[in-house]
């Protein structure tokens, strides 16, 4: 079979939707750059990062997913290295604004928490697959959130909030997905409380519970800790239905709306596509989520489901939390929206794990 024949069997749609939503963040971080050249380098780098993504997306969809199902050691092995990485990231990475989350090689940066959360999806998928008749034991519970805690320990001492979340949210609702008690569902949220208070005492930075109480009364410190939420709705009330038009949003162009590429993209879509390019975002997202939903249950086998399921999650989390910051409803804790935001790693790390589906699509 030739390669042009073997890519038509992808699913196209699934793909499309995805580099579409990219593209459509290329182009607001164009409209970015117009007389800013220090922003107008991080459009073509996220060019880049999507067509390294696209090319990552076609390699991983030859490669038959039941390798990972089949072999522990290799993914035993990508997850030891994602957690090496992240202490090699403690130990040598560069700090900037108070976070030491990115390798910096050749004016690029690199993130390793983006690919080890594709690793976990992989390792979650791969432990519950073999113990989902016997979910009931609380030690296969505990045993999986001791994969998960240790890159979110490291991931915490970066110290990164929003990615710690993430990993604990995914490893919440893979167990979820897989199948326990009301009773096991129950200790679980007592046992989430209480991880958040020995996180709050123990864990956070003054400047981190200040992000977080700050989400309740924005304009108790608008300059200060609520500035950031203050301005992204600002930015989102006023682009309307149809927007200020791309590049005459005044929030964005202006510089009034912080982190506008990465963290508030989505209050820079709103203000100059207004609600019409929002529905567009989450059209494309959910037609991104129908994909994948769709190829899951179409799978072989539980390996399969549990990753795509997985995928849905990390995807469907980080719009939740980004969102949520956006309109004011969630703390401010960095984190991207999923294919639109400024991030190569991110883009980088989900196109990955749509190889896998993809691989999982061609096979089924």
């Amino acid at each position: 079979m030739s390669v042009f024949a073997y890519i038509q069997k992808m699913d196209r749609v699934l793909a499309g939707a995805a580099v579409l939503l990219a593209l459509f963040g290329i182009v607001e971080l164009v409209a970015m750059g117009y007389g800013n050249h220090a922003m107008a380098s991080y459009q073509y780098k996220q060019l880049i990062a999507l067509g390294v993504g696209v090319i990552a997306m076609i390699a991983l969809s030859f490669l038959d997913y039941r390798f990972f199902k089949n072999n522990s050691y290799a993914v035993m092995l990508l997850y030891t290295g994602s957690v090496l990485a992240l202490v090699a990231l403690l130990l040598i990475g560069k700090q900037t604004r108070g976070l030491t989350g990115w390798f910096t090689i050749g004016g690029f940066a690199f993130a390793p928490v983006e690919t080890t959360k594709i690793v976990l999806a992989l390792l979650l998928a791969k432990y519950f697959s073999l113990r989902h008749v016997e979910m009931y034991r609380w030690f296969h519970i505990i045993i999986s959130f001791s994969y998960v805690a240790v890159p979110m320990a490291l991931v915490l001492a970066e110290p990164d909030l929003g990615s710690a979340v993430v990993v604990f949210a995914l490893w919440l609702g893979v167990v979820f997905f897989s199948g326990i008690s009301r009773k096991q569902v129950a200790l679980l949220v007592i046992l989430g409380v209480a991880m958040a208070w020995g996180g709050w005492t123990y864990a956070l930075k003054d400047y981190q519970k200040e992000r977080i109480v700050s989400f309740v009364n924005p304009y108790h410190d608008p300059q200060g800790v609520g500035y950031n939420a203050i301005q992204a709705m600002i930015a989102v009330g006023s682009g309307g239905v149809f927007g200020k038009g791309l590049g005459y949003g005044s929030q964005v162009q202006l510089g009034f709306l912080p982190e506008a590429h990465t963290d508030f993209m989505l209050a820079s879509i709103a203000e100059e596509f207004g609600l019409f390019g929002v529905m567009i975002v989450l059209l494309l997202l959910c037609v991104i989520a129908w994909r994948i939903m769709r190829i899951g249950l179409s799978a072989e086998n539980n390996f399969a489901r549990i990753f795509c399921a997985a995928m849905m999650l990390l995807i469907f989390i980080h719009v939740v939390i980004n969102m949520g910051m956006n309109v004011g409803l969630m703390p401010v804790i960095g984190i991207a929206f999923p294919f639109l935001s400024y991030g190569g790693s991110n883009l980088l790390a989900l196109f990955v794990g749509l190889g896998l589906v993809q691989s999982i699509h061609i096979r089924s």
